[in-house]
């Protein structure tokens, strides 16, 4: 995209995008097959986990080991996005949030974060309709009132299409912070005038972008690293990670059929 892109004056500073490419192409050519369940999909729908969230990671790395371009492998990405909801909606899962943008990912190149708004914009204008079929309720966590005006109106678009949705909660974190959202949070509970006391795990729960919504019983996240980077880190404090060597784009309905599997032989404890 032409012209520079205007970024939040608290946004880190821009990286070196090709900073361990070589190493990066390779691991991705070791961490791309497919997965498949390890047994048949059995798991009763009481064991199932209502709410999951996603850790997106690995579309450059699968577009490096293929010779393609960033924006390659982010496409390809969104093709594993829209398999997923579909899958999502098949399963009977309630709540589906996807970390698509992190307030870090200012720091990369203008090319790659207009791509990203544009890849984004195109995507909810063309999948509004499907969304709606499908019965998804559109929602996106994050600072929205930082994002260019032509991708928030199509973001607003796809909101007001898909308030009826009843099967299943879709939640797009884009220019999302986990600290952001706690303070975010805190602000809010300032502004509504609450004292110390006041101020308790249910309050600050109620102010959260997450408002109303069960928090996730399993955060996957896809592409062989083992870290939240900073993604509902208020909401996942008891739940269950999960780890996959896949990249996102090869993660497919049977590597997320293996993932809940293996969430329904875990034992929650809860502390207890």
């Amino acid at each position: 995209m032409a012209g520079r892109i205007r970024r939040p004056t608290d946004s880190p500073a821009l990286v070196h995008s090709e900073t361990g490419a070589a190493a990066e192409a390779a691991a991705a050519v070791a961490a791309s097959p497919e997965a498949a369940p390890t047994e048949p999909f059995v798991v009763p729908r009481d064991e199932l986990p209502r709410h999951v969230a996603i850790i997106m990671d690995g579309n450059r790395r699968w577009a490096k080991a293929r010779g393609q371009s960033e924006m390659d492998g982010h496409a390809a990405g969104v093709e594993a996005i829209r398999e997923i909801i579909r899958h999502s909606v098949r399963r009977g899962i309630e709540v589906l949030s996807l970390y698509a943008f992190s307030r870090e990912n200012w720091a990369r190149s203008d090319e790659e974060v207009g791509g990203l708004f544009f890849l984004l914009e195109k995507v909810i204008r063309n999948e509004t309709a499907e969304l709606k079929a499908q019965g998804a309720r559109v929602r996106l966590l994050g600072r929205i009132d930082e994002l260019p005006t032509e991708t928030r109106t199509s973001i607003q678009s796809a909101l007001d299409a898909t308030a009826g949705g009843r099967r299943l909660q879709l939640n797009i974190a884009f220019n999302y912070s986990g600290r952001t959202e706690l303070v975010d949070a805190t602000r809010k509970l300032v502004t509504r005038g609450l004292r110390p006391d006041q101020i308790d795990e249910e309050a600050i729960s109620g102010a959260l972008y997450t408002a109303g919504m069960p928090d996730p019983d399993m955060v996957i996240r896809t592409g062989g690293d083992e870290r939240l980077s900073n993604f509902l880190i208020w909401q996942a404090a008891y739940a269950e990670f999960y780890f996959s060597s896949i990249l996102w784009p090869d993660f497919g309905p049977d590597a997320f059929d293996a993932a809940i599997i293996e969430f329904a032989s875990r034992q929650r404890r809860f502390g207890r």
